[in-house]
């Protein structure tokens, strides 16, 4: 049983470790919250003094904005829905016992470790290029056009993109939930009759709601991050720019960094009533 001493011993030396994650925390979102109220232009005068709350009404007053909060949401619904579903029938089906298991698993996880450049780099020239793309040479070889992903198709090849460096994240998650999962349940139901989709249904479903949650809630907050993808494949054109997108347009291209960190600052509001909403409706499936 700890004693007083142990416990105070122990709060002192996790003091370094959580001073440094608050500094490394609380540094920049104090940067960007001074900025944010400041007209702050580097190569255009610098700092231009205290402007209050016009850079957070120019922000949200313009024509980008809520059109990018909109395809944010629907890039991160894409790819959850996309990861989770196929998330699942991939752990199922690498649950089976097969030949060469151990590298079927190694290659189904492997597009977790590319980089998020290298990945949209290889599906922009080797799979969507309309030309040479694999995609256009099995089109064509059907008699029809091939199409041009990136201008005709934009937010749903993001997805795309984004769903293949996801997946096996979400495959790992699930299978090694499946594997938690009993097996003398699913022997029980078979010998009373249960169809594989009422067992997968009613068994092994209700097992994975944990596993899908943690899932959810992990992709989303690194998917209302993403910028790579978007930057590399269609430079924020054709209705892809997100949030994110948006706010490196308002710091880099345009030099208003002012401007900009009042993006920032509605990020995290963003995020925040995001991760509010997942812990109260999804969340729920962690106490169960």
């Amino acid at each position: 049983m700890a004693t007083q001493h142990s416990r105070s011993a122990a709060r002192i030396m996790m003091a370094p470790a959580v001073f440094l994650l608050l500094v490394w925390m609380l540094v920049p979102l104090c940067m960007t919250l001074w900025f944010s109220v400041r007209d702050y232009r580097p190569l255009r005068g610098g700092d231009n003094g205290f402007v209050g709350l016009d850079n957070f009404v120019r922000f949200v007053s313009s024509n980008s904005f809520w059109p990018s909060i909109m395809t944010t949401l629907i890039i991160v619904g894409g790819v959850l829905l996309i990861s989770i579903c196929l998330g699942v029938l991939l752990a199922i089906l690498l649950d089976q016992p097969m030949w060469g298991q151990g590298v079927v698993r190694i290659l189904v996880i492997a597009p977790f470790f590319v980089m998020p450049t290298v990945s949209a780099l290889v599906w922009k020239n080797m799979f969507m290029d309309p030309v040479n793309g694999v995609f256009s040479y099995i089109w064509r070889f059907f008699g029809a056009d091939p199409v041009v992903w990136l201008s005709e198709m934009p937010v749903f090849s993001i997805v795309m993109i984004v769903s293949w460096q996801w997946l096996p994240f979400a495959t790992l998650i699930l299978l090694t939930a499946i594997q938690s999962l009993d097996s003398e349940q699913l022997e029980a139901a078979e010998m009373d009759g249960a169809s594989p989709i009422a067992r997968f249904a009613f068994i092994t479903l209700p097992h994975l709601s944990r596993a899908i949650t943690i899932v959810i809630l992990i992709q989303t907050i690194f998917l209302l991050a993403v910028f790579a993808e978007i930057f590399v494949t269609t430079g924020g054109a054709f209705g892809t720019r997100t949030l994110t997108y948006l706010i490196y347009q308002r710091v880099l291209e345009s030099q208003n960094v002012g401007l900009g960190s009042a993006g920032g600052v509605y990020a995290i509001i963003l995020a925040n009533i995001v991760a509010i909403f997942l812990m109260r409706i999804v969340g729920k499936n962690l106490d169960k």
